[in-house]
This record gives structure tokens, sequence and C-alpha cells, in this order.
């Protein structure tokens, strides 16, 4: 079972998530606390899987380089295995997440151009077991704290 988090993990990863880079001595004096306690506490939450990982976004202009999408996809009665298998073989699919709602899964996609789009969607549109699908072009990214989930 999972450590909870207490007030101060979140403080932690909030910094982390505005700056992964941000040292030690940085988020101790934004924290108030000494900086042996956020190197346990760093220790910690990496131990315990709350921080899997340190990553690289990407500047708005290099991200621009490309098109973005997601797509809500609605898919028939237990095709949802089948769909996921096929989804995780295109490269342009950044994330796929199942959510409840009006779609069963909600995918991030990434592409060059808008051809390409119209071919991925093509594609996955086409796929045994998916009923419907709902774009929406990422126009501009607003606020970014990372990876969406």
């Amino acid at each position: 079972m999972p450590t909870p988090l207490d007030n101060l993990d979140r403080q932690l990863i909030a910094a982390l998530q505005i700056n992964a880079r941000e040292s030690v001595a940085v988020l101790a004096r934004q924290l108030g606390i000494a900086r042996t306690t956020v190197t346990s506490r760093l220790a910690r939450l990496e131990k315990t899987g709350a921080i899997t990982g340190y990553g690289v976004r990407l500047g708005q202009r290099v991200a621009d380089g490309g098109l973005q999408a997601y797509v809500g996809i609605t898919v028939q009665p237990r095709a949802g295995k089948e769909v996921l298998r096929r989804m995780s073989a295109m490269a342009q699919v950044q994330q796929l997440c199942a959510v409840s709602g009006e779609f069963d899964y909600v995918a991030w996609l990434r592409t060059d151009s808008p051809e390409q789009l119209d071919q991925l969607l093509d594609q996955i549109g086409s796929l045994d077991g998916v009923a419907k699908t709902t774009t929406s072009i990422i126009l501009s990214s607003k606020i970014d704290r990372g990876h969406p989930l």
C-alpha cells in the first residue's frame, strides 16, 4: 500500500513540478525546512514510487515543430485490450489513458503535420473495436507542469 503524502510532501512535489532541477538548498529555503529534510523526503518519495523519475519538458518552440491533439476514443464492449495493443504500436501515441465519462480512452498524439495527423486518425478510427473518435487539436499550452499523467 502506498505511503500517504503529507502537506510537506505535496509542497516538495509541487516545487519539483515547477523546476525538477532545483537545488536541495533552494528547495529547503522555499519550504522553510532543513536541507537534510529535503534530501530524506526525496529519497523516501523515490523509494516508495511517489516520484518515479525526472524528465525534460520541451519548450513551446520545440513542441510547436509538430502538431499535437487529444482524441477521445469510444470502443465496443470487450474490445479495449485489442485497441490498447494496437495503439501501443503507434509511435505518435504519446499517452493513452482509460477515462470515465463519454469516452473509454483519451489519447495524446504528436505528429509532424496535419496530413500525418489525418492519417493517424484514420488508422485509429479503422481499428477493430473502435466505435467513435473525437479529436481536439492543441492550439497552445497555457499551463504545463509536466506530463499529463
